[in-house]
């Protein structure tokens, strides 16, 4: 049997027990869905955009369906009493007892995604997306979608605090399947937090599809925090849709999992959009990250800035993939885009791949890709003031990931990842102010 047609026999068994079950144009979705994976299986490195990406050992895994195991402990940890609104998952399943939604202004809709399906299925199904989108990946997704986040902003709805959605990979060998769905009316405002995390050792596959549409002159800043196991596999969407004047932010931090792999796509359907795509990734061991990004200048005047930064150690390997395509009449155009690694050991290996695909006139477009070691000559000027030679590699790692740490507006969310990188340099190293 093929990993394929096990996925397949997974869907058949449990299909009347998923969320949204009752509700038809999901539920036929949902077979289409797994018609289609089942027709295309697992990406391969036969495609363009996976060359450097092999899911060969995801394919030889033995997942078992979520079954929410207790995750107090790391829940608590993770909010460590920090405000917000705070959803949170355990193996893709909603866990009521551990989120705390708390007040929220009139227009605003917080919760989880399999009560929205019972209470106003219309109301997801105009985000939902459909089985056509996205690679074999996000229809895998669909098919087998557990549960996640609504989030619905009405007209001029503005959120003072964060939107916190936690996902806990919690069970041995478990896969889960989340999707969240954000709709931010005209001039809505929120910033919205994804945290993945593990415990133990276990070995999870997390298969996750965030979707967002922003109406005209919204405001979505959007920071995804993945700190799953060493031994976990994380697939990761991220596909928005920007109307006229609105604004997206993403930071995509990646600091676990034995294999991860972030796609990120935004689509100006309307004039004068903004976005920023941050990206900090660090690896060490024989870990592997990848991140895909696309960002679509179909309409003119949009502004555009990316800059990913990655750090990697031992035999990792780092892999960035980024397209910035400028469609016929997107006038006036202004995108920048730009890779950076460093390396820390000589068996590490980062692969960088910026496109820029240009169809209009009057453009201002950029990009470029460095790979490199820490320069010597910084490192003798720290030695030559007495800093040992560990304090001055941690010192001048950290600096290079403080560019992206940087550009990071919540403070509370930009000290969490300073700390999880300082966490990660050898010793954790006391470097750096708290940002």
């Amino acid at each position: 049997m093929t990993t394929a047609q096990t996925w397949v026999g997974d869907f058949t068994a449990r299909e009347q027990g998923f969320a949204g079950a009752n509700v038809p144009w999901l539920a036929a979705m949902r077979k289409r869905a797994i018609e289609r994976f089942a027709d295309e299986g697992w990406p391969s490195t036969k495609q363009e955009s996976w060359r450097h990406t092999s899911l060969a050992t995801l394919a030889q895994q033995t997942f078992l369906p979520a079954a929410k195991a207790s995750a107090q402990a790391q829940a608590q940890a993770v909010r460590q009493g920090e405000p917000g609104h705070w959803l949170v998952f355990v193996d893709g399943l909603y866990a009521p007892e551990l989120s705390d939604v708390g007040a929220l202004p009139a227009g605003a809709e917080v919760r989880a995604l399999s009560q929205a399906l019972v209470d106003a299925p219309d109301h997801v199904q105009d985000g939902f997306g459909n089985e056509r989108q996205g690679s074999s990946i996000a229809a895998l997704n669909l098919a087998l979608m557990s549960d996640g986040a609504f989030i619905r902003l009405a007209r001029g709805v503005v959120l003072e605090q964060p939107i916190h959605l936690v996902f806990i990979a919690a069970s041995e060998q478990a896969a889960s399947f989340p999707r969240n769905i954000i709709q931010a009316d005209a001039g809505a405002a929120a910033d919205i937090v994804e945290h993945y995390i593990g415990q133990g050792s276990s070995t999870t596959l997390t298969n996750t599809v965030t979707r967002a549409n922003l109406a005209p002159d919204a405001r979505i800043t959007h920071i995804k925090l993945q700190q799953e196991t060493e031994q976990a596999f994380h697939l990761g969407i991220l596909d928005v849709e920007q109307a006229k004047g609105s604004v997206f932010n993403s930071h995509s931090m990646s600091f676990g999992a034995r294999l991860a792999r972030h796609d990120i796509v935004t689509t100006f359907t309307g004039q004068r959009c903004e976005t920023l795509l941050n990206g900090l990734y660090y690896v060490d061991g024989r870990r592997h990250v990848d991140h895909h990004t696309l960002i679509g200048h179909a309409q003119p005047h949009g502004v555009s800035r990316e800059y990913y930064r990655g750090i990697l150690a031992d035999t990792a390997r780092g892999v960035f993939g980024g397209r910035i395509l400028v469609s016929p009449g997107a006038d006036g155009t202004d995108a920048v885009q730009r890779s950076d690694s460093l390396l820390l050991s000589r068996l590490a290996k980062a692969d960088a791949r910026p496109e820029l695909e240009i169809y209009a006139d009057d453009v201002k477009c950029a990009h470029g890709a460095t790979v490199g070691q820490i320069s010597e000559e910084s490192m003798f000027y720290l030695r030559t003031r007495g800093m040992n030679e560990a304090d001055a590699r941690n010192l001048l790692t950290y600096a290079f990931a403080a560019q992206a740490l940087e550009r990071i507006e919540i403070a509370s969310v930009r000290e969490r990842v300073a700390d999880a990188i300082r966490m990660l340099l050898p010793g954790e190293a006391q470097v750096g102010e708290p940002a």
